[in-house]
């Protein structure tokens, strides 16, 4: 089965997409950004309260921090979308290859259960055969005997 091309060529942006999309869904990511956001905040924080340590870059209400969040959710939906889209194709690609697979199966079998009934039409037509020998050879010896 054959990956399905997009509109960026042979769609090297939509297999980053889907990487970026399952690194999204990592708890490694959750955890990461958690640790992230946690540091902005104290180390923002720390920098409230004593000017001596450091300068603050993102005062509270954390202006940047929401203005980071914003900025990677409105490039993380649409690179989630375009690998949901992906796997879409893969999906229904699979799901033709899969029922043209049970209607090949479904015709192979038909097959085998006629050649089946043409093989037992024949058995029977012998063993009628015989059994009219039988009666014929059984007549014959019991009229001359």
């Amino acid at each position: 089965m054959s990956e399905p091309h997009g509109a960026f060529g042979q769609d090297t942006f939509g297999r980053a997409a889907e990487r970026a999309a399952r690194f999204f869904g990592t708890p490694q990511y959750i955890v990461g950004q958690t640790m992230i956001v946690i540091v902005w905040i104290a180390l923002n924080s720390i920098a409230l309260n004593s000017v001596a340590l450091m300068n603050h870059w993102d005062a509270y209400p954390f202006i940047l921090l929401n203005l980071a969040f914003s900025t990677q959710a409105a490039y993380a939906a649409p690179l989630i979308l375009l690998a949901e889209t992906r796997q879409a194709a893969r999906d229904k690609t699979a799901a033709v290859l899969t029922e043209k697979h049970r209607e090949q199966e479904e015709a192979a079998g038909e097959r085998r259960v006629a050649a089946i009934k043409a093989e037992t039409d024949k058995l029977e037509a012998l063993l009628e055969s015989n059994t009219t020998l039988t009666r014929e050879i059984h007549a014959a010896l019991t009229k001359s005997g």
